[in-house]
């Protein structure tokens, strides 16, 4: 008997009934799917049959309340602090603030367009005021600080830096952190909602099982009028909520730990059980793991009469992914999205997976939480579909989101009905933010627009920073025009092909490839179409892209484009093996090599007044350039080297002269030429070093 089971006979949690049974000292596994050996449910049974005097501990309970109204007594006492407020009142009427309003903050460097809005002046107005100053500046140019200074002072105004209003700002944070810490204590704790993302393989029937899910227990809505573009769904089983994380596979759940944010507490694989495990099932699993969170499995499309339960499982125990049932710790689930065949059951495993992760949050708390996605709609402006982790999200709230900042001006839910807050584990789209966030940034709300506003200005300055001083991503034609260093290169790539045979067949020509000096390293090797996901591991990794026979799905090219990563697509193998090979070439750096082009006899040599000393020389072989350097060689030693100051032929100048021409030559600021002098004419050449 497994502990789930025994837990619903007894009419306790799994948590509860595990826990007895440490008690009595037998090992169980927390996981509700174990097994119970005859003895453990014997001996629970018996332990639970004292439930009558477990039923009497929670008369203790209410006593625990008790306490509370106690605690509660000495409230009298507030009421006596609330006789004291009565006197504030009369600090309200204090001259300062009319003072403050003269006083202008300055925060980095003065623009026009701002400071005139701070003097109260229309930007044309100072950019006039300005040029009496000799001050040529545009709307968004800088002003200096002098000059700011002189036209406050003009208007009555003073100015201060930063610096000083930062050492003001502290004196409200202390009290926000005794009033919230950072640390919830655990009375505040409530249980919150699971939060499921559905991953895959393509067309396993991930969508159509949210869908019938949706439509059978979506809370508050018959047949589930859900906005698709929330991100987020909220379903309604047993009196409890699930949320349900509406991404395009495993790639948005990939995106979005690959930023730095977890969302999902159980990750349910769906496998056809028909198809069996496919390659992104793969990729999912070793995401899913990377990430840490409480696998499930949905073999789906059981209504088919070749589908096969076993041979999935089979696969599963391949892939380290033991089910249940076959002595493992993975909750497997048949299920069927057409008939509706164990849903139930696995939203009863979801709910179960989910008492024994014990999942809670701190509802009182300000909030935090995660962009599901995020676009500029119209009519709305930058809208934020945001995931509440922490905490209630108000309307009036001013939070932050990366860079930007906003106010909440409207909080629509995943029914397309405008809510006024929002718990831990919802999902709403946000009106009021100030630019279009990421996917995957995390929010944070703050007590104050001030704070909120000046928390986002240091970071977008932040932001600017790095955006200049971001690494320019590797390309295949840069990598063939620059060298990298003297030290070993390494080439990374991310490689998608058509078929499987194919993936083999490139993958080992590649590694045919040899070299002590390049390294080559494939990042991700993966049979479909490029995605999203690829780009963000090429981009982390700076790696490459080769695909072969293989497209790009939707959004790949404009997300390559932003995070400055190359996708190469190839039709032909030996093109791309060429291709990658000189890129492996173009990483090392080049040889400078001496290429001598020509000799040169010196038959005569003239003296000009202004220009000092000219060699008259006949071209004995090869050819003389203006461009070239150039060795005398006198007696067998080299009595000069430079380069080639000034070539004429006749009177005219001339940038080259052939075998058996007579040419007029000047060489740096050499002037000792001799009859009889050879001069040797040589030109440095890259020559590419060899793998």
């Amino acid at each position: 008997m497994r502990v789930y089971e025994l837990a619903k006979e007894l009419g306790i949690t799994g948590k509860d009934l595990v826990a007895k049974l440490h008690e009595l000292h037998h090992d169980v596994k927390s996981n509700p799917m174990s097994t119970l050996t005859p003895e453990q449910v014997e001996l629970a049974r018996k332990a639970c049959g004292g439930a009558p005097a477990a039923a009497a501990k929670p008369a203790p309970k209410p006593a625990a309340p008790a306490p509370a109204p106690v605690k509660e007594s000495p409230k009298p006492v507030a009421h006596k602090a609330v006789t004291h407020p009565a006197e504030k009142p009369a600090e309200k009427p204090v001259p300062p603030p009319p003072p403050a309003k003269k006083v202008i903050i300055i925060r980095g460097p003065v623009i026009v367009k701002e400071f005139a809005e701070q003097l109260g002046l229309k930007p044309n107005q100072l950019i006039a005021e300005l040029m009496t100053m000799n001050v040529f500046a545009s709307i968004n140019e800088r002003v200096d600080l002098k000059v700011a200074q002189q036209l406050a002072d003009k208007r009555g105004f003073t100015l201060e830096h930063e610096k000083k209003v930062v050492e003001h700002k502290p004196v409200p944070k202390p009290a926000e952190k005794a009033a919230e810490p950072e640390v919830d204590r655990s009375d505040d704790l409530l249980t919150r909602a699971p939060i499921v993302t559905f991953m895959g393989h393509v067309d396993h029937g991930k969508t159509s099982l949210m869908d019938k899910i949706r439509h059978s227990h979506v809370a508050q809505g018959e047949d589930g009028g859900i906005t698709q573009h929330i991100g987020a769904y909220m379903v309604q089983y047993h009196d409890r909520q699930i949320t349900f994380l509406d991404t395009p596979g495993h790639a948005a759940f990939t995106a979005m730990r690959a930023r730095g944010a977890n969302l999902t507490d159980i990750a349910v694989i769906v496998i056809d059980g028909v198809d069996g495990v496919m390659p992104q099932t793969r990729e999912a699993i070793q995401h899913a793991k990377a990430a840490d969170v409480c696998v499930m499995v949905a073999i789906n499309k059981i209504d088919l009469r070749n589908a096969n339960v076993d041979r999935v499982k089979r696969q599963l125990q391949q892939e380290g992914v033991t089910p249940e049932d076959w002595g493992g710790d993975v909750v497997c689930c048949p299920v069927s999205a057409v008939t509706g065949d164990g849903i139930d059951h696995l939203l009863e495993m979801i709910l179960l997976q989910a008492d024994m992760l014990e999942l809670k949050a701190n509802p009182r708390r300000r909030a935090q939480g995660y962009v599901i996605e995020a676009r500029l709609e119209a009519g709305m402006g930058p809208t934020a579909n945001l995931l509440v982790t922490r905490g209630t999200l108000h309307v009036g709230d001013a939070l932050v989101c990366g860079p930007y900042w906003g106010k909440v001006k409207a909080l629509i839910n995943d029914q397309g009905i405008k809510v006024r807050t929002a718990a831990p584990s919802s999902a709403v789209k946000c009106l009021g933010m100030t630019n279009v966030p990421e996917p995957g940034m995390e929010f944070q709300v703050y007590p104050d627009e001030r704070l909120a506003r000046s928390t986002s200005e240091e970071r977008m300055a932040k932001k600017r920073i790095d955006d200049i001083s971001m690494p320019k991503r590797a390309s295949l034609d840069d990598l063939l025009r620059k060298p990298t260093g003297p030290e070993k290169q390494y080439l990374s790539l991310v490689l998608k092909t058509d078929v499987q045979g194919s993936l083999e067949a490139i993958q080992q020509s590649l590694m045919g490839i040899k070299s002590e000096k390049v390294a080559l390293k494939i990042v991700l090797a993966g049979v479909g179409s490029v995605t999203e996901n690829d780009v963000l591991l090429a981009s982390a990794s700076n790696a490459i892209i080769l695909g072969f026979h293989v497209g790009k799905e939707n959004g790949v090219a404009s997300m390559a484009k932003r995070e400055g990563v190359e996708v190469r697509l190839y039709s032909v193998i030996y093109e791309l093996l060429d291709n990658v090979r000189d890129a492996m070439v173009g990483l090392l750096v080049p040889i400078s090599k001496e290429a001598v082009i020509g000799h040169a006899e010196i038959r005569q040599v003239f003296e000009i007044s202004k220009k000092g000393k000219i060699a008259g020389c006949m071209v004995v072989d090869g050819k003389v350039t203006s461009r070239a350097r150039a060795r005398i060689k006198r007696d067998g030693d080299v009595a000069y080297e430079g380069s080639v100051v000034s070539l004429k032929r006749f009177q005219n100048d001339a940038s080259e002269v052939r075998d058996g021409q007579e040419c007029g030559l000047r060489l740096g600021d050499f002037s000792d030429y001799r009859e009889g002098d050879i001069i040797e004419f040589y030109e440095m050449e890259n020559v590419a070093q060899q793998l």
